[in-house]
């Protein structure tokens, strides 16, 4: 079939008008076969999600290439300028993706043109070390070329603002506006003229060492980085706390940006643990850490029953939460706040009531979690999302961080092991005090993106009466985020919301169930029943389309 007339002008400026020989030839060759995948690669810039761009690398205006990274960089250069921030410190730093390299040096060279004082991070390093850098250096905005956890034909773009805080409504619309006036790539100036961050490893690991709560230091620990940045940072930051008895997974401990080994870089993902829990059984560990490729998610691994398996993001989080609370200077944070998303378990509410400290369930996503309470996040000690994110230090950096989580679950674990217990004995006394929480996901993974809107349309104009033999009532969040929460007895409860990140409709369960004078075990029993039976019917629920 020919492509369209309209299509092939777009294609033919864009080439005229874009700065690499590479992604030009890329759309010549398309334009010259009729290739209709011209039509998604020419669809419209990448939009900001949940944690800013992302796109697979490769040509067009909806791909990560050098020409859409400098459009983005000169909107983002005049948004600032026009707040007021012009001339400020921005912050550059890069993951080892395909592509990262020269985007944050094109990043950096359109900001130093436009008149900001940038210092660019010295090597591939991990988000959180941007993130605390940008609000060390009391910068007006930090730039981390890196596509996260997702496959590995992506990279993206992902944007702080003051303090190292992620940008929400309405600056990223007006981010948006700004980046689709700009000029052409080739009519951007690009000038060098960046400074090195020298220090900004170190200035992070000085803060990320002070973090343990108790002396115990006794801890076996298997890790691994996924093919991403976050393994020597790691174990900088281990041996430096005093946990000297560290195993890399070797085959995944070097940056590879083909992550040839897992099929998804993502901890969350089934399989792409499974190098670290045979490592783990193999050395005979106490704790498994896994980071995704850019470290700012921390998945942990445990020994039960004669196995291992990864703790859901859920139950780190609880037990992370548990151990900053009970270890809490109160003097010094008189009126703390914890916070967790609405997707997320609901037994940080009672844990925050046992403790007498404020408690907060935002949007989806860190940069509500920061801002939480007040809307600037006032009094934060600690916040977490079920996809494995945890930010354990939110004066210094306010995203989640899976380095100071990872050494912080270590301090918690090896005091626990000194008192003769593991994690999963610290879950089932928090399962006994405040109910056994069990969770779970069902996620329709789509090609055709029209069909994520079109369920949740059916899902509004038909609602579910019952969810696994169970009556229930359903709230629909907007205008305020795409979200459907369906709620019923025993603490069932359904979260459905289209992925910010990934091409996916993601459904988030909770049942729960109190142990009073039942035995653990039964009443494990019956809660995973009940989510099987949740998970079945929810299933059906979206498929149905």
């Amino acid at each position: 079939m020919a492509l369209d007339d309209r299509l092939r002008a777009a294609t033919r400026q864009w080439i005229a008008d874009d700065i690499d020989p590479r992604t030009q030839a890329e759309l010549r060759q398309l334009l010259d076969a009729d290739d209709p995948a011209l039509a998604d690669q020419m669809s419209g810039m990448p939009r900001f999600g949940t944690a800013g761009l992302r796109a697979p690398v490769g040509a067009g205006a909806n791909g990560m290439n050098r020409a859409v990274v400098v459009r983005t960089t000169a909107g983002v250069a005049a948004w600032l300028i026009e707040h007021g921030h012009g001339g400020g410190v921005v912050v550059v730093g890069r993951d080892a993706r395909h592509g990262s390299e020269v985007f944050a040096a094109d990043a950096a060279g359109v900001l130093v043109a436009a008149g900001f004082d940038v210092r660019m991070l010295p090597e591939p390093l991990p988000t959180p070390v941007l993130a605390h850098a940008a609000r060390a250096l009391r910068a007006v905005a930090g730039i981390q070329i890196t596509a996260s956890h997702n496959p590995a034909q992506d990279n993206g773009y992902k944007l702080y603002l003051r303090g190292g805080i992620q940008l929400v409504s309405p600056a990223d619309t007006e981010i948006e506006a700004a980046i689709a006036a700009t000029p052409a790539a080739n009519s951007v100036p690009r000038e060098e003229g960046w400074s090195t961050y020298e220090s900004a490893l170190e200035d992070y690991l000085a803060r990320v060492v002070t973090l343990p709560r108790g002396d115990a230091r006794s801890l076996r620990i298997a890790a691994t980085a996924l093919h991403g940045v976050g393994a020597q940072t790691l174990l900088h930051a281990l041996h430096r706390a005093g946990f000297a008895d560290v195993h890399l997974v070797s085959s995944q401990a070097k940056p590879d940006p083909d992550f040839p080994t897992v099929g998804f870089p993502n901890p969350e993902e089934p399989g792409t643990t499974d190098a670290l829990l045979e490592l783990a059984a193999e050395i005979d560990a106490d704790l498994a850490i896994a980071l995704d490729p850019d470290a700012d998610r921390c998945a942990l691994g445990v020994p039960e029953h004669g196995s291992w398996r990864m703790l859901r993001g859920d139950e780190t989080g609880v037990l992370l939460a548990q151990h900053v609370l009970s270890t809490l200077d109160r003097s010094a944070t008189p009126d703390p706040l914890v916070a967790t998303t609405i997707v997320s378990a609901t037994m940080l509410r009672s844990i925050a009531a046992e403790f007498g400290v404020r408690y907060a369930e935002t949007l989806t996503g860190f940069k509500w979690l920061v801002r939480a309470g007040d809307g600037a996040g006032t009094g934060l000690v600690y916040a977490y999302e079920e996809a494995l994110g945890h930010c354990v230090d939110p004066d210094r950096v306010r995203d989640k961080d899976g380095i100071s989580a990872a050494v912080l679950s270590s301090d918690l674990a090896a005091t626990a092991k000194a008192a003769g217990r593991g994690l999963p004995e610290l879950l089932d006394e928090l399962s006994t005090v405040h109910g056994l929480h069990r969770t779970g996901q069902v996620s329709v993974r789509v090609t055709d993106l029209s069909a994520i809107p079109r369920i949740m349309s059916r899902l509004r104009e038909q609602p579910p009466a019952q969810l696994a033999g169970t009556t229930v009532d359903i709230a629909d969040l907007l205008p305020d985020t795409d979200a459907l929460v369906i709620t019923g007895a025993g603490g069932l409860r359904v979260v459905i919301r289209p992925s910010g990140t990934e091409p996916k409709l993601k459904c988030y369960l909770q049942v729960v169930e109190q142990v009073g004078d039942l035995s653990l075990a039964a009443v494990k029993r019956r809660a995973a029943d009940r989510l099987a039976a949740l998970e079945r019917s929810v299933s059906e629920l979206v498929r149905g389309d």
